[in-house]
């Protein structure tokens, strides 16, 4: 076996591993991880009280819903928000060009939490929006629109001109060219970060606990001070947060392979 083949995967025409060798390989993996977690918690002598814990289930699956549905909102409305500031910075009106462009590198380089107390404490306020877990939908929106805008972006430009060029040779409108040439190109280029911005998106849900909304971060955080179980209350947030972006990083994969294509 040399190098190459050790970081690479081996051409397409070559037989895939088994579903058995996959699932063997899965498990010894996730044995070494458990034996690692385990010892590291056998040596600490740590003592699990999972019994006071398991008492607040209904308020663990009541935040993981919580979570669940401002999630959901805020990553349909971050979409529209990330689609019209690419329309935005794409626009030959410079003052709305530069306006889109002010607002992603705002929005990219300054921490969520500042954008939380902001949004939430002074334009809320002044809006007098009084509604806690809508100001965390359109904060988390705005927030993720950003990013959105970026990725639509860089898929949009890393379009090959001489493709651009070969469309408007065979007579295709703008319309023909963004629907046949630029938009699959872009959408297959930015499946990876979409996914990871959406997962981005339902982790970083969780700093919303700083204004009081009662989302899964913070009911694992109220438990724990039930409790005084740390571990107990944290394991389980953690969970509930991979049973949420494990099958968007899945359904990603998938959707790469139906739109690949040789080169």
């Amino acid at each position: 076996m040399t190098p190459h083949s050790l970081l690479f995967d081996s051409d397409s025409d070559c037989k895939s591993p088994s579903i058995q060798a996959r699932v063997t390989s899965f498990a010894i993996a996730l044995l070494a991880l458990s034996v690692v977690l385990f010892a590291a918690f056998y040596v600490l002598q740590y003592q699990w009280n999972w019994s006071s814990v398991f008492r607040y289930k209904a308020k663990f699956l009541q935040g993981w819903l919580a979570t669940l549905g401002i999630s959901s909102i805020s990553l349909i409305f971050s979409f529209l928000v990330g689609t019209i500031a690419t329309v935005c910075y794409r626009s030959r009106f410079l003052p709305l060009k530069y306006l889109a462009n002010l607002y992603v590198e705002l929005i990219r380089g300054t921490p969520l939490l500042v954008q939380i107390y902001l949004f939430f404490y002074v334009i809320a306020n002044a809006a007098d929006i009084q509604n806690r877990y809508l100001v965390g939908v359109l904060i988390m929106a705005i927030f993720s629109g950003a990013y959105i805008s970026e990725i639509f972006r860089a898929g949009i430009e890393g379009v090959g001109r001489s493709q651009l060029l070969s469309a408007k040779a065979i007579g295709f409108s703008e319309y023909q060219t963004f629907r046949y040439v630029i938009a699959p190109q872009a959408l297959r280029s930015s499946l990876p970060a979409l996914a990871g911005q959406t997962a981005n998106l339902i982790k970083d849900s969780s700093l919303l606990s700083i204004i009081a909304i009662s989302e899964f971060t913070l009911n694992a955080q109220e438990v724990n001070a039930f409790t005084y179980s740390s571990f107990e209350s944290f394991f389980p947030l953690a969970l509930g947060y991979l049973a949420l972006t494990l099958p968007i990083m899945r359904l990603s994969r998938i959707l790469e392979k139906r739109l690949r294509f040789d080169t």
